[in-house]
């Protein structure tokens, strides 16, 4: 794809007999002239593998079709639901993400104190505080914290993840699944 085409592209399509490193080398290298917006890929071939797809993922590959299954209507279905935000994986790569969503959450994230959104346990101890209409005073009784603590949490999670307050913090953590 041109580089200037791929500046103005939602959605790319990428058709391969095989999937092999040189495919995900070059969606790998769009996403990088794209690096300002989310581009998302819709990737038809065959032979894709574990580890292939998990980097496929990372690069913003949102459906993966198998050629037998990628009759033209198929793949304006994909195109269409990619732009919409919609991703399509044969079943055992559902079950290879899935398998590799839980291992990063209990042997990554979970000993760090993290969630899968980038959140920090603590940070979202508070902010279900904060959901429920609690004010620093109360929060920081709730949770044993000093109220510098919870002012120092709810400051570094707004900064972080450059959120305006603390309702905006509320509502990203509740869009994103954190609450």
């Amino acid at each position: 794809m041109p580089e200037n085409e791929a500046t103005r592209a939602d959605v790319a399509l990428v058709m391969a007999a095989e999937v092999t490193e040189d495919t995900l080398a070059q969606i790998r290298c769009v996403a990088e002239q794209c690096s300002d917006r989310r581009l998302r890929f819709v990737l038809v071939g065959d032979g894709i593998r574990e580890p292939q797809l998990l980097r496929a993922v990372t690069s913003g590959v949102v459906t993966v079709l198998p050629r037998k299954d990628a009759n033209f209507g198929r793949i304006v279905q994909a195109i269409m639901e990619a732009h919409a935000g919609l991703g399509d994986m044969p079943p055992e790569a559902v079950g290879w993400l899935s398998a590799r969503l839980r291992a990063i959450q209990e042997h990554v994230l979970a000993p760090n104190g993290l969630t899968t959104f980038g959140f920090q346990s603590r940070e979202v101890d508070v902010l279900r505080l904060v959901a429920d209409g609690l004010d620093t005073t109360e929060i920081a009784g709730r949770l044993n914290y000093s109220e510098r603590t919870v002012k120092s949490i709810i400051h570094g999670l707004l900064t972080r993840m450059n959120l305006r307050n603390r309702a905006h913090a509320v509502a990203y953590a509740l869009r994103n699944g954190v609450l």
